[in-house]
């Protein structure tokens, strides 16, 4: 018997041999292809499983599986499962962590240019936003007055044509009753004006009554320059002046743009009824204007509302606020229509805001002109014509750039403005001009 085990040992210890050199071990599988989860995090390099191709996983030492050069992320979580990176690019919002880092900066961006580009508008102290640099302001202005000239060209009246010379002149008075208007930082304030804080809306129409008992006296006119029909008021140009002049606030308005600006004035022979003043201070007036508006008080009315535009900077203004106005409606176009966007965007706000610039202009222009020797209570009728010349309609507030004529004149002749403006005016032709009567 002793002959038989030592014979079945040494068959034994010889198959073992063999079967451990020609036999491949597989190891095994935890969880099938199909029940693999995918996620990103703590990804280890392992490389992709081929079914056509041998491979060999050593679970004591590495979670590796070599095939070629190619490679997948994974990594195996605490129940033994192995979790697939999705192949691709990763998108940035996908990690809460970025977002996060993106809304951090951008809120800190959004408000460093704010606070670093608002401005406060010369009397009416309305705070507005503007990022668009005086320089650049100043470049676009320039640039299309020499476009303007080259297109113009051969219409252009000579400087020494007989409308050339008096636009010039009064553009020069209006010019020098700008810079008194900007002397000193006081703002100029009739002691009637102290009834803005009447919370029943009394004051509103007291003073429009005495605008008008002013202009009747002055005149000895009887036009009826209130009116029912139309619901008219200045209200957010007290609001913003209090504001502005408030003893805690003290608020200097922006007016560092109108330093060292090269006026020019050019007149256009056309039959365009038409005026402006583009930014750096260079005005255009159009023959076609002239023929409607003879006297000199009516031309500086036009002119006084035109140099408005250039000291509120409401060409830069409305450049800054398009560019508000692409960004919300690219975000709408996501979930809404976009020619439905477009539509509600000039309806409530393009449209408004111009209305509500154009308003302001009358306001700045009128003291303006009053400053500058003119009557300032043609400026109504000029408005009201203006709006007969241009045809108004009853949805011209509404759908226009410009409110009706009936409107800009209401508002005038019923305005504390007036007030101001006569006050100036009386100053003026009495040779007492009145310094810093914007600020």
């Amino acid at each position: 018997m002793s002959w038989y085990r030592r014979s079945k040992l040494g068959f034994n210890t010889i198959s073992r041999y063999f079967t451990s050199k020609f036999t491949v071990i597989k190891p095994p599988i935890r969880n099938p292809p199909s029940t693999f989860t995918y996620a990103s995090n703590n990804p280890i390099r392992v490389p992709k499983i081929s079914p056509f191709s041998p491979s060999i996983i050593n679970n004591k030492t590495s979670n590796i599986q070599s095939i070629g050069n190619s490679y997948r992320n994974y990594y195996v979580d605490s129940r033994q499962v192995r979790h697939f990176k999705p192949r691709g690019f990763k998108r940035w919002i996908d990690n809460p962590r970025n977002v996060l880092i993106v809304v951090l900066v951008g809120s800190g961006v959004g408000v460093t240019m704010y606070f670093g580009n608002v401005e406060t508008v010369p009397y009416t102290k309305r705070r507005h936003l503007v990022l668009l640099s005086r320089n650049v302001e100043k470049m676009i202005g320039e640039s299309q007055f020499e476009n303007m000239k080259a297109g113009f060209k051969g219409k252009i009246l000579p400087a020494m044509h007989p409308e050339s010379v008096r636009v010039r002149m009064i553009s020069k008075d209006i010019i020098e009753a700008l810079q008194r208007g900007l002397k000193k930082e006081t703002v100029w304030m009739d002691l009637s004006y102290g009834a803005e804080s009447d919370p029943t809306g009394g004051a509103t129409e007291r003073r429009g009554k005495e605008a008008v008992m002013a202009m009747t006296e002055e005149t000895g006119g009887g036009d009826k320059w209130m009116g029912k029909d139309e619901v008219l008021n200045d209200v957010w140009v007290d609001e913003s002046r209090k504001k502005g002049k408030g003893k805690d606030k003290a608020v200097k308005s922006a007016t560092t743009h109108l330093e060292g600006l090269k006026w020019e004035v050019l007149v256009v022979n056309d039959r365009v009824v038409n005026a402006f003043c583009l930014p750096g201070g260079k005005i255009v007036v159009f023959t076609g204007l002239l023929e409607h508006f003879r006297t000199d008080e009516e031309i500086a009315t036009i002119i006084g509302h035109e140099v408005a535009h250039a000291v509120a900077r409401h060409a830069a203004e409305q450049i800054t606020k398009n560019l508000w106005f692409t960004i919300g409606q690219l975000i709408l176009y996501q979930f809404v229509m976009p020619d439905l966007v477009n539509t509600m965007s000039n309806l409530l706000l393009k449209l408004p805001f111009s209305r509500r610039m154009e308003i302001e202009a009358d306001y700045i222009g009128l003291l303006l002109m009053a400053s500058a020797g003119y009557d300032p209570r043609v400026a109504p009728k000029v408005f009201e014509k203006l709006g007969q010349v241009s045809g108004d309609s009853a949805l011209r507030d509404y759908l226009s750039t410009h409110p009706s004529g009936k409107r800009r004149s209401k508002l005038l002749s019923e305005a504390s403005v007036m007030q101001e403006a006569i006050s100036i005016y009386r100053e003026a032709i009495a040779g007492r001009e009145v310094d810093g009567f914007f600020l």
